[in-house]
Parts: structure tokens; C-alpha cells; sequence
């Protein structure tokens, strides 16, 4: 029986991962870039690639040495306002709605996406995968890793903000018979 056999990873460091803000359209910073380039040795053999839209994930994808087609379903969640803010900043002046965004997977006081429609985004590109068979790689957002998880293991939506994705984390799905099966996450 064939199967696909996918990568989801996270982009590499950026100056907002290390300052807890979240980005905008930013490049990597150098020590990500590195670490993202001494991954590539670790991927195997790759079949195809996609990646997100946004410059760190290209600059990852790129990387990791792959020619990977831009897919915009492969996006960060949108943050709104808050995009390009730390987190510290907006939990000083949207404290609820902070509160609220973390624990209401329906909620967007940032005027973004809210988690439930990322799962439905992130859920409908899943089902679109599944045909293709082989061994592929999808450079995206931590966001979207967690998406994908609380997809294939049935989790409640609330568990989103549970899930730690680290940059260049690597979660490896398995799809068979309609299927997906967590592999390994690390």
C-alpha cells in the first residue's frame, strides 16, 4: 500500500522568536540560517516540497536547500494588529484580549484569524495532500504545526496554545487510506 509520507517544518529563527514578538514579514536571522542549512542533511530523500508564503519560511525552505511551490494555505496565522508587536506589549494593553484569544479557540480580538478557522484552513490543505504519495517536506509556522496536530489527534481546539513548536521543529505525518498518523514530533 503506498502512502505519503509528510514534514511539516517550522521556519528558522527570526528576531522576533528571540525577542517573544510576533513577526512580520521578516527574514531569518544568521543563526537560524545556519541551523536551518545544517538541517538539510538530516531530510533524506524529498519527493516534493511546499512551503508558506512568508520570507522565512522561502529563506528556510531555501535553506534546507529544497525548490519548494509557495502554497498561501501554508500561511502563519493571521495576527491582525498585532503583527509585528511583542507579547509583552499587547498582554500590558489587551490583557483580555490576550486572555481571550488563548482560551476561546473562536476568538480574533486582534482582528487576524482565529484558531478555528487556522484548523479549518490548515484541516482542508491536509485532505487536499493526502492523494500524493512519497515522501514530502512543508516548511510553515509553528502555528500551522499545531493545527495540523490537533487535527490528526482529534484534540480539542483549546489545546492549541499546549502544543511548544520550536523553530525548525519537524513533525512527521504519515497518510494511508485516508488516514494521518503522527510519526514523530521533535
Amino acid at each position: 500500500m503506498t502512502s505519503l509520507r509528510l514534514t511539516l517544518i517550522a521556519n528558522a529563527a527570526t528576531a522576533a522568536t528571540r525577542q517573544a514578538a510576533f513577526p512580520l514579514d521578516e527574514g531569518l536571522e544568521s543563526q537560524g540560517l545556519a541551523k536551518a542549512t545544517a538541517l538539510a542533511v538530516s531530510l533524506g530523500r524529498v519527493d516534493g516540497a511546499w512551503t508558506g508564503p512568508a520570507r522565512r519560511a522561502r529563506q528556510t525552505a531555501e535553506a534546507l536547500g529544497l525548490q519548494a511551490a509557495v502554497d498561501p494555505a501554508l500561511a502563519d496565522i493571521d495576527l491582525g494588529r498585532w503583527a509585528g508587536r511583542s507579547l509583552a506589549e499587547i498582554a500590558a494593553e489587551d490583557p483580555q484580549g490576550l486572555g481571550l484569544w488563548t482560551s476561546d479557540p473562536d476568538a480574533a480580538p486582534h482582528d487576524g484569524e482565529s484558531v478555528t478557522r487556522l484548523l479549518a484552513r490548515v484541516g482542508s490543505w491536509l485532505e487536499a495532500a493526502q492523494p500524493s504519495q512519497g515522501r514530502i517536506v512543508a516548511v510553515t509556522h509553528a502555528a500551522v504545526i499545531r493545527a495540523a496536530m490537533i487535527i490528526i489527534l482529534d484534540a480539542n481546539p483549546r489545546a492549541f496554545w499546549r502544543i511548544d513548536v520550536e523553530p525548525l521543529a519537524c513533525a512527521r505525518l504519515q497518510a494511508t487510506a485516508g488516514r494521518w498518523t503522527l510519526r514523530s514530533l521533535g
